[in-house]
């Protein structure tokens, strides 16, 4: 563990004091159970899981990157300052940040777990990320998360976000971003139909037209289509589409990988 432990020091920047806290950053739930059906009790205390780390560590990520949102953007009000923070600390985003860090390679997880391929899961990835902000917090303060979050976090992504912003897409939640639109101009609602479906169960792919709410008697105004591995995703596309057909902006295409809509900000 000691050549694992420099080469993920030298990657995230700190140095640790008490390197336990790091190797429990990285130790799964699956590995601590293992270990105590493994072992007898004359073998000493069970091995101690990440999640009491993972815990702190998101509450250490939603400080330091709101700090640092709040004193880089006056200009924003507390709605987008809350919108760019939750896409910032988001399980996908911090899925990336860990990926970036190759940080499943250094999971430590039980057999059984490690053949399933655990240590690719978004998930798993994300909340060892937090785990080890915990551990990084807890031996060195706030100031190694703060240049940590400033490096990997928040980096050039705020100003993405920022530019989606400015754009007028609701930072990924295009349906949203959609009805505003729509209810500023006065144009009316939009209605989301589902047009077909394909690919077996496990593999679906969902076509999703939205339109204008219809008046009495008009059949109602097509305005996009999307296509997505789920109904919402493809919602979200149909909403993108059309809002930057309304807008004449361009703008990120969602994540369909993604494992639930929560991930896209609301």
């Amino acid at each position: 563990m000691e050549a694992v432990s420099a080469e993920l020091e030298t990657a995230i920047g700190h140095r640790f004091s008490k390197p336990e806290l790091l190797v429990c950053a990285l130790t799964h739930r699956s590995l601590a159970n293992q270990q105590q059906q493994d072992s007898s009790e004359e073998f000493g205390a069970p091995l101690a899981d990440n999640e009491r780390l993972e815990f702190l560590g998101d509450a250490v990520l939603g400080l330091v990157v709101g700090e640092a949102l709040f004193l880089s953007h006056p200009e924003w009000q507390e709605g987008e300052l809350t919108r760019v923070r939750a896409q910032l600390v988001s399980r996908q985003h911090m899925a990336k940040v860990a990926a970036a860090l190759s940080l499943g390679d250094h999971l430590r997880l039980s057999r059984g777990e490690d053949r399933s391929g655990l240590r690719r899961k978004s998930t798993v990835l994300s909340n060892t990320m937090e785990a080890v902000i915990g551990a990084v917090f807890l031996d060195g303060g706030l100031e190694p998360v703060r240049a940590f979050a400033r490096r990997y976090v928040i980096g050039d992504t705020v100003e993405e976000l920022a530019e989606q912003l400015r754009s007028g897409a609701a930072l990924g939640n295009y349906k949203s971003a959609l009805q505003e639109k729509l209810q500023a101009e006065h144009a009316g609602a939009p209605v989301y139909r589902v047009k077909s479906e394909s690919g077996p169960d496990h593999r679906k792919r969902f076509l999703v037209e939205v339109r204008l709410r219809p008046a009495e008697g008009e059949p109602g105004k097509p305005l996009a289509r999307g296509t997505g591995t789920t109904k919402k995703h493809a919602e979200q596309d149909a909403a993108r589409k059309a809002l930057a057909r309304l807008i004449g902006t361009v703008t990120a295409t969602i994540d369909e990988d993604a494992e639930t809509e929560d991930e896209v900000a609301e």
